[in-house]
């Protein structure tokens, strides 16, 4: 694929569904002074007459029925660079839509799909370990997903040619840029069908037909909304979430026990719908006291323009100088025999009442609170009528007027509470505004999203749009430069910016740090509680470890950030390791001027992340410590460093290399009860070399890696902290009590280059070779710090095969050797009896792992293995430190963090962890 098409199809995509807007979703029409959208360059015809005549040419006729699929030579492909692999159907002549809007009276929510464009790779390896694993490539469905990602806009209605011009950008009405390996063949005079719903659907279907060449195709709203409900709660892992006095608390909803629920959309006026399943619900009341009610009634009293404006106005005020409270009424006391605090409303604007003031005399601020209140505490009071009415105990709250608004959520929340006397919960949804686009978009039926999994879909964060007051607002930025100059203006205008974005002191690269934002006190800030939306990649191809004891529970994360001292601390060690890290993404690039602005913006996009998070942890849903190593990765190849540390992995892999003859004749001298010990003492010490970690990135300066090494082994002094070798042991060669058995399967998940794998792993694999067991090698899809991928261990092996009849017999016999230069001295006879070493991808680009999310050959590999071993601090002791297996499993680590050793393991830096854990 070409590099820069990809580059300006994933930047001018990556809007992540926040851009800032000013108006609610709902039905009402414009305002008059916007009555007629501004014009723009699409509809004066600055394009020139030949690019308007193509809006129509060419053109895609998609069905609303679903196509038949041509499933011949599907097959699930990638390459290197890919982390996604896409179902391909190369036989395929029907076009899959990808286009869906809910256009409403405010705004428009747009979602489409952008397809990853894959050169066909023919890996024999790949190939070989595949059909040892009975990977199949043909997809279980009746019909395939394409992998890719699906995208989250919104525009204000009032500048739909803002849309229509983003539409045209990305070549949408046509199929996108990506769309050449299932193009239509059909004529070039067909239109292009898109699915819409919303009263804008119907109103401006003439606007995009003749501009666009777009045929709308109506979708019922209460339809879509369903669908989109139904779909986000089943996929997305952490999308409802409660909200009370400022707390959020995301809530994990079981796919299998999710119905009934009373489904609430507050947009101008509000519907509340019993949903009993998919495509089976009723609306079963609503109330014309609303959003629109809210900002009619605000734009009256306050003169506001805008409905952010009138809620930014509701963090100033003070309803109580507006409001009759309880404590009014009865001289400053509760009415507690009925369960009423002082503080409870008892009449909302009820003060005005006995009051000689005109309307001047009140402070906007106080009104637009009071509003607030009044109609948020109306809409929950309903709402659990409604639930209680049916029976109901979960309502999810939908539509623009939330916002993410702190006070709307703690308000709905209150209510819900109270009336229940706390038997219901009101949940809201992550997504809470784009449910109708998101059932437009299933309304295709050709996706097949009803059938995807939490595991099927990961979302990311990139930085698409503009912060500005802690909020994102504009288009989506264009392309690479274009995303770099934004972030330069950091430095030149960080005075003027009032989000919490990294600020330099004058004279510096803005590399070293970034500012902790101030406390506003007690008051609950507008953004305090928005939720970023980001880019949903469905990926067909993960499964759920198979190994799990039990999936439901399993919590990868070990740290978990929300708490705000634990976030500090964890943002401060990225921020010292950040200059560092630049340097060496710098340096893998040539150390050019292209590489330093690069270099200099990731810090700048990361540190505004990391900024975003500690003004509030839970903005991009529920994350932990793995979660924010992964952000990290994503950023660096956000800017184009895809691999930061290649040249120091090759050093060290060569180094290592040298040395490892002399370590494997070592090994061969000695008993099997002391080379096991040998080869565990020397996984921990090889662990040393982790360029993630401050106090070892220390350590290069002080040795050569071997002598670095050597040391390392030389202070192995048992017991460990952590240290279950005699069990294990025991277990590998029994005791006078209990036969001893060898593993059928080992996976090791192993962890970096150099001197881990080649002088750690490796041996430790050998040896279970030795013994009888296949071993299969479980390493990142994508590069993350010095970590070694499952593309680099074919190479490495081979080399280490030159050395060591065991491991080239078995490498030969699982496939690895397929396309390396090794002379073949065994017979056939031999090589087919040797047990095989295979290697294989576990999905991940990170230092950590998240066994919800692996890869279909990893998940293969899990069913015949009876022991696991997970090697590295990121990948036992970060994360699935507590992960229970149903097989036998052997966590190694050193622990290269103070203030994580003390926490986890009660120890020190450089500690050591052997914790064997027998099945179940």
């Amino acid at each position: 694929m070409d590099s820069s098409k990809e580059d300006h199809q994933e930047l001018n995509s990556a809007v992540a569904g926040c851009i800032n807007v000013d108006n609610f979703d709902g039905k009402d029409e414009p305002n008059s002074d916007t009555e007629k959208p501004e014009s723009t360059p699409l509809e004066r015809g600055e394009s020139g007459e030949t690019e308007m005549t193509s809006f129509t040419g060419n053109s895609i006729h998609r069905s609303s029925s679903r196509p038949q699929l041509d499933l011949s030579g599907a097959a699930i492909q990638g390459n290197f660079e890919e982390r996604d692999p896409t179902i391909l159907l190369p036989n395929q002549s029907d076009d899959i839509s990808h286009l869906a809007l809910d256009i409403g009276g405010s705004l428009i929510k747009l979602i489409y799909f952008s397809r990853h464009e894959n050169k066909p790779v023919n890996d024999r390896r790949k190939m070989t370990i595949k059909e040892r694993l009975a990977v199949s490539n043909v997809n279980r469905r009746s019909y395939p997903i394409l992998g890719g990602r699906l995208h989250f806009v919104k525009f204000e209605t009032s500048k739909i040619y803002d849309c229509l011009d983003f539409i045209y950008s990305k070549q949408l009405h046509r199929g996108g840029m990506d769309s050449r390996y299932w193009q239509a063949q059909g004529s070039d005079t067909e239109n292009t069908i898109i699915k819409a719903t919303g009263g804008g659907a119907h109103k401006y279907a003439d606007l995009f037909n003749e501009r666009l060449g777009i045929s709308i195709e109506k979708e019922d709203e209460m339809d879509c909304l369903v669908a989109g409900a139904n779909f986000l709660l089943k996929a997305i892992r952490h999308e409802a979430f409660t909200h009370m006095e400022g707390h959020k608390a995301f809530v994990q909803i079981d796919s299998n026990d999710m119905f009934p629920y009373l489904l609430v959309n507050i947009g101008s006026g509000v519907s509340m719908i019993k949903v009993d399943g998919d495509g089976v619900f009723q609306r079963v009341s609503g109330t014309n006291v609303g959003g629109g009610t809210y900002w009619g009634l605000g734009k009256l009293l306050t003169k506001c323009k805008c409905f952010d404006e009138l809620l930014e106005l509701s963090q100033r005020g003070d309803n109580r100088t507006i409001d009759m409270l309880v404590g009014d009424i009865y001289g400053g006391m509760d009415y507690s025999k009925i369960g009423l605090s002082a503080s409870t409303i008892a009449s909302s604007f009820g003060k005005t009442i006995s009051e000689n003031k005109e309307l001047e005399d009140y402070r906007p601020e106080d009104i637009s609170l009071s509003l607030l209140r009044m109609i948020s505490y109306n809409i929950g009071q309903i709402s659990y009528l409604n639930a209680l009415r049916f029976g109901l105990k979960r309502i999810f709250f939908g539509g623009f007027f939330i916002r993410g608004h702190a006070y709307t959520m703690d308000t709905i929340s209150f209510a819900v509470h109270f009336w229940s006397k706390g038997e219901a919960q009101a949940m809201f949804l992550r997504h809470e505004g784009f449910l109708g686009a998101l059932g437009a978009f299933m309304s295709y039926e050709k996706h097949g999203l009803d059938d995807l999994k939490a595991h099927h879909l990961v979302e990311r964060f990139p930085m698409g749009a503009p912060y500005i007051g802690g909020n994102v607002h504009g288009p989506p930025l264009g392309d690479l430069n274009e995303k770099i100059s934004w972030m330069e203006k950091f430095v030149q205008k960080g005075t003027e910016i009032t989000a919490p974005v990294p600020m330099a002191p004058p004279g510096t690269t803005g590399l070293g740090g970034f500012e902790v934002p101030s406390s506003k006190g007690d008051t609950l800030r507008p953004d305090a509680s928005k939720l970023n939306v980001g880019v949903l990649h469905l990926v067909p191809s993960l499964e759920v470890f198979p190994l799990l004891a039990d999936p439901k529970l399993y919590e990868p994360n070990t740290i978990d950030i929300s708490e705000h001292g634990e976030l500090e601390y964890w943002f401060t060690v990225l921020s010292e390791h950040m200059p560092d890290l630049v340097d060496k993404a710098v340096a893998s690039e040539g150390g050019t001027d292209d590489a330093k602005r690069r270099g200099d913006a990731f810090a700048r996009a990361f540190f505004a992340h990391l900024a975003r998070l500690m003004e509030e942890p839970a903005a991009y849903g529920k994350l932990g410590l793995a979660n924010l190593l992964e952000l990290r990765e994503e950023c660096l190849r956000e800017f184009h460093f895809i691999d930061v540390y290649r040249s120091i992995k090759q050093r060290e892999n060569e180094a290592s290399l040298a040395v490892l003859p002399d370590l494997l004749a070592e090994l061969d001298g000695m008993n099997e009860e002391a080379r096991l010990l040998t080869l565990i003492e020397g996984v921990l010490a090889a662990n040393i070399f982790d360029w993630g970690s401050r106090a070892c990135v220390d350590l290069y300066h002080k040795g050569t890696i071997i002598e670095i090494y050597r040391m390392s082994r030389n202070k192995m002094q048992r017991p460990w902290r952590v240290d279950d070798f005699d069990v294990f042991k025991e277990r590998m060669f029994g005791s006078d009590k209990k036969k001893s058995h060898p593993y059928k399967r080992a996976l090791l998940f192993v962890d970096n280059s150099g001197a881990d794998i080649i002088l750690g792993m490796l041996p430790l694999a050998r040896e279970f070779l030795r013994r009888g067991t296949e071993v299969v090698l479980v390493a990142n899809t994508l590069p993350a710090l010095n970590d070694v991928t499952a593309m680099e261990l074919p190479d490495i092996i081979a080399e280490a095969a030159k050395h060591c009849d065991i491991l080239r017999r078995a490498a030969e016999a699982g496939g690895l050797l397929v396309d390396a230069m090794i002379t073949l001295q065994d017979s056939p006879k031999e090589r087919s009896s040797s047990v095989p070493l295979m290697a294989v991808e576990n999905g991940c680009g990170s230092p950590c792992i998240d066994f919800r999310q692996v890869t279909l050959e990893l998940a293969a590999a899990a069913k015949d293995a009876d022991l696991i071993i997970l090697e590295g601090m990121g990948r036992s002791l970060h994360t699935n430190f507590y992960a229970r297996f149903k097989c036998d499993a052997l966590k190694l680590a050193m622990v290269k963090n103070q203030r994580l050793a003390a926490k986890l393991i009660k120890g020190n830096l450089y500690d050591c962890v052997c914790r064997f854990e027998p099945a179940g």
